[in-house]
Order: C-alpha cells, then structure tokens, then sequence
C-alpha cells in the first residue's frame, strides 16, 4: 500500500516561493517607500497584520497536530483545519501568514508572494491530490467534492 507523504508538494512551492518572499522582504526593507501601504494605515496594519500571524501560527499548529498522527497511520485527515479546507498548512501560510507579514512590514509588494504561491500551489497540487485518491479511493473523492481545496470556506 502506498504510504501519504509528510510533505507532499510543500517543497515543489516552497522553492519557488520562498526565495520570491525573500526577495520581496529583502526590497521592501531597503526600499521602503516604493513599496509601503502608506504611513497613515502603518498603525492599523501593524495591529491587523499581528492578529493575521497569530491565527496563522495557531490555525498552522493545529493542523499539523491533527495531521502528523493520520500521515503515522495513513489514512485520510478530514477533522480540525481539513473541516475547513483540504490544504489547512498551505492556506494558513498563503492567505494569513504572508499578508499578515506584509501588514507588519508595511509593505504590498511582500503580499505579492501570496499570488506567487497560490500560482505554484495550484500548479503543483494536482500531484498530491492524485496520491490521495489512489490511497483512498472513493472516500478522498466524496471528500474533495465536498470540502474547499484551499480558501477555508466553500464558496460556491
């Protein structure tokens, strides 16, 4: 039986999108001005972006959390982050970790990272996905069809 990876397509993005993210970190603290949000909303975003990193660290733990025993026993995750969305870890870090890192730092074009990664995410999911569905079968697809791939909400 094949075993689910611990890491999945995780690195596939993380190459890609990582040295983007630092890039982006890198220009916006030696240009600051070219590509802050403005001086007025630096107090407000300062706050807003602290709580996104704080629920982006607790949503990210407690995924993985809940995830590590279901990879030990292999078998399909669908409690806790995976309720919400079928990628709980990319999703903390793209929608709640980066823009709360871009609100701290004042900064829009850290936030850019965020589309960079959604793109190489989507790109490279479809692996994943289809390792989850020679395991598991019509029990992965049921749930697919059901839960978000990504947003913690199913909008449509």
């Amino acid at each position: 039986m094949e075993k689910l990876s611990f890491f999945g397509c995780g690195p596939k993005i993380g190459r890609i999108t990582l040295p983007y993210l630092a890039i982006t970190i890198t220009l916006s603290i030696i240009f600051p001005s070219v590509f802050q949000f403005g001086k007025t909303v630096q107090q407000p975003f300062l706050i807003a972006g602290i709580i996104l990193l704080v629920i982006s660290l607790v949503f990210y733990f407690s995924t993985l959390r809940t995830m590590l025993p279901g990879i030990k026993e292999n078998r399909l995750i669908t409690k806790g982050g995976y309720r919400l969305c079928r990628n709980p870890l990319y999703s903390a870090i793209l929608f709640f970790m980066i823009p709360g890192l871009s609100m701290v730092m004042n900064s829009w074009f850290i936030l850019t990272s965020t589309l960079i990664g959604y793109l190489v995410f989507r790109k490279y999911i479809v692996e994943e996905e289809g390792q989850l569905e020679r395991i598991f079968g019509e029990e992965y697809l049921k749930y697919k069809r059901g839960t978000s791939q990504i947003f913690p909400l199913k909008l449509w």
